[in-house]
């Protein structure tokens, strides 16, 4: 460029998509020359184009010769159909036009919260039909919450409460004044409250003052929604009824008054309190998930505790959950549906329904239908495989001096992948980690790591990756070569 005229500042379109071209060629080749032979995970997500067309985003991750864990953008793929068979002639196509081999796979991730998540799963499927050391281990911290709750809008009625709810948030929330009669509101109940020795002074300053979208956070934004709405009920309705007699647009008033009368029913209360009870039991889940230092074996502890509390809800909640309803609805003069009485659907009579009572269609068709949806969904991202991977994982974690070492559950580890080790290094890789521990633990250069990306660089600078080959290279970079909760280097 210093040698050309001066006029030449490459402005042309088609040239710019042609330097644009070289230089993704160029950088794509560096890329899969560092990967050579190394073991890899792809991580899959939805795109969408300008004009709607279904694309697909490519991620590669492995670890390089250096032990740093690497990961890189493929490129972005057309796909003419959002079928598993559709993605997975893309990632055919991808892996042969690189020279990459599916045999070198060792992970698979996907946007769970995809519209096209069933097809994904169908991807996964025949991703280990032909290579079943493909583990898909999700990356389960990510936006756990949103998930179940995108899972349970799939229900109707709770599809129905999370659009109206962020509705009525917008409503109440757009203009200052609303905010601020919303406060006040909220501090006269309080002020209440505290005369009649209802609550505690020091309580007082703990009532929210505010309601926020539930997209307003990334964690816990759907809970605390429910929640803020459940304790500013009343304030809420006074604002939106303000809205009713002053506000001077049409539109604003005639969905406040939609909210109005959608709020005072049995049916929303019920949706309600029963999102914000499921929601409620994963939350302390989706709050262990995203610290820094937590560790996998608490994770998937608190994982089976999520588990165990919602079957036991399922089994023996109905009773406490229907009086939390009939409760709220008696403070707020909501009437309260006999459950002995025929339920009626909303709108236009539908054909060729079979009469139902409330109790079959608020327990059977929503309590425990929502109720196994969301254990549906924590099977299907912690399956039983999945969770002992994890847990034998978390035993090459160099935090605490390697407390978490277990020589048994990495054995273990290893014969998940038979076609990488052979009868022999099983046997070698026995002996290996007993010398192994007994070296790292003595070894001043590892007394503080913390973290396996931390651990995967310094056998590297230290040269111990040639000394234990088989657990730097056929156990660390196997782990290396999956998804997990987060960054390796801010913990396991």
């Amino acid at each position: 460029m210093k040698n050309a005229p001066e006029n030449l500042v490459l402005i042309a379109r088609d040239i710019q998509n042609d330097i644009a071209s070289v230089a993704a060629v160029e950088m794509l080749s560096v890329i899969i020359e560092d990967i050579s032979d190394a073991l890899f995970s792809i991580l899959l997500d939805k795109s969408s184009d300008v004009s709607q067309e279904e694309q697909m985003s490519i991620v590669l991750r492995y670890v390089n010769n250096t032990g740093d864990v690497v990961e890189h953008f493929i490129g972005i793929e057309h796909v003419s159909s959002a079928t598993s068979f559709s993605l997975k002639a893309v990632i055919d196509k991808l892996f042969c036009k690189y020279g990459l081999s599916i045999s070198r796979l060792r992970g698979q991730g996907y946007e769970v919260a995809s519209d096209i998540q069933g097809e994904f799963n169908g991807l996964k499927e025949l991703i280990l039909k032909e290579n079943p050391c493909a583990f898909y281990i999700h990356c389960f911290a990510h936006r756990l919450e949103q998930a179940l709750a995108h899972v349970a809008k799939n229900h109707k009625e709770i599809g129905s409460l999370f659009s109206l709810v962020s509705r009525m948030v917008n409503t109440v929330g757009v203009l200052s004044n609303r905010c601020d009669l919303l406060r006040e509101k909220q501090a006269a109940i309080i002020s209440n409250a505290l005369e009649n020795s209802e609550i505690s002074n020091g309580q007082s300053f703990d009532q929210h003052s505010t309601v926020n979208s539930p997209h307003d956070a990334h964690w816990g934004s759907h809970y605390g929604t429910l929640t803020t709405l459940i304790t500013m009920f009343s304030p809420i309705l006074d604002v939106l009824e303000m809205i009713v007699d002053v506000e001077s647009y049409p539109n604003q008033r005639s969905w406040a008054n939609y909210l109005l009368d959608w709020m005072q029913s049995f049916d929303f209360a019920f949706s309600l309190h029963l999102m914000r009870t499921i929601l409620g039991i994963s939350n302390e889940l989706s709050k262990a998930l995203q610290k820094k230092d937590e560790d996998i074996v608490n994770a998937i502890n608190l994982v089976k505790v999520c588990k165990q509390q919602l079957q036991l809800i399922r089994e023996n909640g109905w009773d406490s959950l229907l009086e939390q309803v009939r409760s709220f609805c008696q403070k707020h003069y909501i009437d309260a549906l006999n459950m002995d009485g025929t339920f009626t659907y909303k709108g236009r009579p539908r054909r060729n329904i079979e009469e139902m009572t409330n109790l079959h269609y608020f327990r059977e068709g929503l309590f425990y239908n929502v109720i196994d949806m969301q254990l549906q969904e924590l099977n299907d991202r912690f399956t039983e495989v999945n969770n002992e991977l994890l847990l034998c994982v978390a035993c090459l974690c160099p935090n605490d001096s390697f407390s978490f070492f277990d020589k048994e559950k990495l054995v273990r580890l290893a014969q998940y992948y038979p076609n990488d080790f052979s009868t022999t290094e099983f046997m070698k890789l026995d002996d290996q980690l007993e010398a192994y521990i007994t070296d790292i633990r003595s070894s001043k250069e590892f007394k503080e790591l913390r973290g396996l990306g931390n651990l995967s660089k310094k056998l590297n600078a230290t040269k111990k990756n040639e000394v234990y080959p088989l657990v730097y290279k056929k156990m660390i970079r196997h782990t290396f070569s999956r998804q997990f909760k987060k960054s390796e280097q801010q913990g396991t």
